[in-house]
């Protein structure tokens, strides 16, 4: 059937179809579809044309169209299958995502959602580009290029579902809110020039020798630019509506790549350019990191959307990286890159779960979804816990060593408060990763998600296996977070 063909069957009498598109997709679909005898095959077209979706046993809306698939004993496991492949063109909504792990996640999302744009791959990476040029930047005014190449491709992304309102909401809500950041962070970067003379690092270092009122302004602000971009308390206010509005495999991309370059940001501009005055923006960290870690750990707590509850993770997941900088040492930025390392692991093999969350009726998000997991997928099951449990910081899995490193950093630095907090956020954070395990193992099983993409699968795996078996080999990492961090000092 050719495309006029498509317009005068779409424009005849009683046809009342929203997408001429979607339906050509639909018979796209079908054509697929092997081992259909030509009444088959005609039959099922005509349930397309007519129902905007190809015929499904369970439907009971049409008595004619029902008769006449009896008549031609249309299989239901075949009818099942073309309805998998006809609903999986049918849903409308976008999902695109990280860098190498990130897109490697995209690949069977942007297919079945319709969603293969070209310069999503492009936007990733001139963002990824950006944060290079963040991560190894030498003054204040190359880090702010770099902040803003790595920003702007993420403000597109965000609201790349043109048709879904929560996707532009969260798209306008990033941008304005991003705008106001690197505004305060540029503001500060004019303070800190202003009151030392220099925008290179290394001139500030040895011109702030002493925190004058103007230097601690300039400082304040600066991070206060710095903490957007990581989700830390109290810039925080985008990351829920952001994470549950924007595609998930961008909500995967924002919740690793960008927090990843914000840290390490962090971590250079603070230990690099202003060791002076460290005693000044210790408390700036130490407030922050306390501020994150709570705020993450409760508020997550009431949350049924899984995506929000990974944007308030992610948030008190800062907060505890943040303890290792507030430690102010080389031990506590060594501290901080294994938490980094770590961290990364766990969100990715977690939101690779999260996009295999797809069943008849499209994409799901509600942590109930999950409920029955440990019979119907027991493997996607076993590794997502294994995931939360590193998350929860149980031993002897990675993310207890991530939480092991930035607390003992914290100690030998004397902030025996600030590790104590920690370990009592980690303790109240464990709840609500306990409640998702135990939705998936003691809940009756809810309907069963389609078989998880080879990709996936491999994300999944690799990230799930680098958290169980990390305690049998850690020296590489935690040598090679080690020799970094003394570069710094």
């Amino acid at each position: 059937m050719n495309r006029d063909e498509l317009v005068a069957a779409y424009t005849a009498p009683r046809r009342h179809y929203h997408d001429l598109t979607h339906i050509e997709d639909c018979l796209g679909a079908l054509a697929r579809v092997d081992n259909l005898s030509v009444t088959e095959r005609e039959i099922l077209t005509e349930a397309i044309w007519w129902h905007d979706v190809v015929y499904d046993p369970t439907r009971s809306d049409n008595e004619e169209l029902s008769a006449r698939l009896a008549e031609a004993h249309i299989r239901p496991d075949l009818g099942r299958e073309v309805g998998r492949l006809i609903r999986l063109t049918k849903t409308h909504q976008v999902e695109p995502e990280d860098r190498l792990g990130a897109i490697l996640m995209s690949i069977d999302y942007a297919r079945a959602e319709r969603q293969q744009q070209f310069e999503y791959a492009v936007l990733i990476v001139l963002s990824t580009l950006g944060m290079l040029m963040l991560i190894s930047a030498a003054d204040l005014i190359s880090l702010y290029l770099g902040l803003e190449l790595m920003s702007l491709p993420l403000y597109v992304v965000a609201a790349s579902h043109r048709t879904s309102l929560r996707s532009t909401e969260a798209g306008l809500k990033y941008f304005v809110l991003g705008a106001l950041s690197s505004g305060m962070l540029l503001y500060g970067a004019s303070l800190v020039y202003g009151f030392t003379g220099t925008i290179s690092f290394a001139g500030i270092a040895h011109a702030a020798t002493e925190a004058g009122t103007g230097l601690i302004f300039g400082l304040v602000f600066l991070f206060a630019g710095f903490c957007f971009k990581v989700s830390a308390v109290p810039f925080h206010m985008w990351t829920p509506d952001v994470y549950e509005g924007a595609p998930t495999p961008v909500t995967a991309f924002f919740s690793a790549a960008p927090k990843v370059a914000g840290v390490a940001m962090f971590v250079r501009v603070a230990v690099t350019a202003f060791p002076g005055i460290t005693t000044q923006w210790q408390e700036i960290v130490t407030f922050v990191s306390v501020a994150s870690m709570l705020l993450g750990s409760f508020a997550a707590i009431g949350q049924r959307n899984i995506k929000r509850l990974m944007a308030y993770s992610s948030i008190g997941h800062m907060g505890f990286a943040l303890v290792g900088l507030a430690a102010g040492t080389s031990e506590g930025v060594q501290g901080v890159l294994v938490y980094m390392a770590i961290y990364v692991t766990m969100t990715l093999g977690t939101f690779a779960v999260i996009l295999s969350m797809r069943r008849s009726g499209g994409m799901v998000e509600s942590i109930d979804q999950l409920a029955g997991l440990g019979r119907t997928h027991p493997t996607m099951a076993f590794f997502l816990a294994m995931l939360l449990f590193s998350m929860a910081g149980i031993p002897p899995l990675a993310g207890f060593f991530a939480k092991f490193y930035v607390f003992l950093a914290a100690i030998h630095a004397g902030l025996y408060v600030l590790a104590v907090i920690g370990v009592l956020a980690s303790v109240v954070g464990a709840y609500y990763y306990l409640a998702i395990i135990k939705t998936m193992y003691f809940d009756e099983p809810a309907e069963g998600f389609y078989d998880m993409p080879a990709e996936l699968k491999v994300v999944l795996g690799a990230c799930a296996l680098f958290n169980i078996l990390f305690i049998l080999l850690p020296g590489p990492l935690v040598g090679v977070a080690s020799a970094a961090a003394h570069s710094l000092f």
